[in-house]
């Protein structure tokens, strides 16, 4: 009975000639589509041992047809953010500007001058990229963009302290996400870390004792993910810089967020600028380009070209040097501040400067749109690291349901991918953190969930 049953299963020739199997070979390619066709033939082998029964050459087709179609479905794709956190790391932290991606695009399409010198007619150095853009706009010596934050870091402590002592409160010996630890990097660099104070509580005091015995930097980390609350004190990173240059000791500066812009405008707390981390007395200012600045990934060093000079020329700098896409996408957004446009065309800043009134009545264009739910208020949070527990005003679409999870689950599922919240079984929708373009979209995937959902 099973090898009867064995023996109707078609050849994979037979599958690759069938008519049916024409446009998924057009589509897959005729390589792919024979792989597939050979796994789905050896499982139903095995089900045949089992069960005895065949499966007909359409089927086979189908089956094979299915898992070309999970083996090649994206599965870094784009997503609508209506969850309300502005810099939602998990969902690529800042979307960019339409001028940052034309300049991404344009520089991809072909070829560039990333390491030729037009002027010259020679070979040049991509490290000139953004520099000059970075200079006019925070008025430092000297600049590097390279691919994140924490490589600015490490290639910063490796090329200034390797097997030397750097000096950093225990107060900022901290993890942000995915496990990534500033002291677990010091090693990784081969500083010697040397730290000073306590968790809630860091003097002056306590850094000039350590500047005393021989330190090579001392290290300031912003508290750009993280606050500690209550009994506790640091010095401010004016003094910091000051006992490090009477000792003679650069300071570097981890600011994280890449702040151009005075948050405290937009009725938020004060997040410190790149250009008050210089003018404070930092030597070296590191953060990233895809958070306050609203970029792409990437980390940059900016600071006295004496320094900027060892750190691109140490060999580290090659492997974790950004490549053509990011400095032409981390120049485009650099030239929305200097030209002051950034409120109006860097997404994130508009997300943040949009008066609560706009977005009330993006909720409500919703809400009618949609023909159910209330609007409601609520909360936006910034998120990605940068102020922590600040959160913004805003007006929500809330939609009552009764299995919130099922819902949240379909959303997630739709050709472009819906993510909100839940709160107290209400779906919450934040119209601050859904792009302008995007509202279409939206509104069709809500209603085709609200077909297949449970509303209360």
């Amino acid at each position: 009975m099973q090898k009867n049953e064995l023996k109707k299963l078609p050849s994979v020739d037979a599958l690759i000639k069938d008519p049916s199997a024409a446009k998924i070979v057009e589509k897959y390619g005729r390589g792919l589509t024979i792989r597939a066709f050979r796994e789905v033939l050896e499982e139903l082998r095995g089900q045949i041992l089992k069960e005895g029964k065949a499966s007909s050459q359409h089927k086979i087709i189908e089956l094979a047809e299915l898992r070309l179609d999970a083996w090649l479905r994206p599965t870094l794709m784009p997503v609508i953010n209506a969850s309300g956190i502005i810099l939602h790391t998990n969902l690529g932290r800042a979307p960019l500007s339409q001028e940052t991606i034309a300049a991404m695009k344009a520089i991809s399409e072909g070829y560039s001058s990333l390491e030729y010198d037009l002027s010259q007619g020679k070979r040049g150095k991509r490290a000139i990229h953004a520099e000059s853009l970075l200079q006019l706009l925070t008025g430092a010596e000297s600049a590097l963009v390279v691919n994140n934050n924490a490589a600015a870091m490490l290639l910063v402590l490796t090329a200034l302290a390797k097997s030397k002592r750097v000096v950093i409160a225990n107060s900022q010996l901290v993890e942000i996400g995915g496990g990534f630890r500033v002291p677990d990097v010091m090693r990784q660099s081969g500083a010697k870390l040397h730290a000073v104070g306590t968790t809630n509580r860091v003097h002056l005091s306590d850094y000039e004792t350590a500047l005393g015995e021989q330190a090579a930097l001392v290290l300031a980390a912003h508290h750009s993910n993280f606050k500690i609350v209550g009994f506790s004190t640091e010095p401010d990173i004016k003094d910091i810089a000051v006992a490090s240059h009477q000792a003679g000791i650069p300071l570097v500066y981890d600011l994280g967020s890449g702040a151009l812009v005075d948050t405290a405008q937009f009725g938020l707390a004060h997040e410190p600028t790149v250009q008050e981390a210089l003018d404070a007395g930092a030597d070296i200012v590191c953060f990233s380009g895809d958070k306050l600045l609203g970029g792409p990934q990437a980390g940059i060093i900016i600071g006295k070209q004496v320094l900027l000079e060892k750190i691109k020329k140490h060999p580290l700098a090659r492997a974790l040097r950004a490549d053509k896409l990011i400095l032409g996408g981390v120049s485009a957004t650099l030239t929305h501040y200097l030209k002051g446009e950034a409120l109006t065309k860097i997404p994130v800043w508009r997300m943040i400067s949009t008066p609560l009134k706009k977005i009330t009545q993006r909720a409500q264009i919703w809400q009618k749109q949609i023909q159910t739910g209330d609007v409601l208020p609520g909360i936006s949070m910034i998120g990605g690291g940068s102020l922590p527990e600040e959160s913004m005003r805003t007006a929500l679409l809330g939609l009552p349901v009764r299995q919130p999870n099922q819902m949240m689950d379909h959303l997630r599922r739709l050709p472009v991918p819906i993510i909100a919240r839940v709160e107290q079984d209400l779906a919450l929708f934040d119209p601050r953190t859904v792009l302008p373009e995007q509202d279409e979209e939206l509104i069709r995937g809500l209603k085709t969930v609200l077909k297949i959902s449970s509303l209360s």
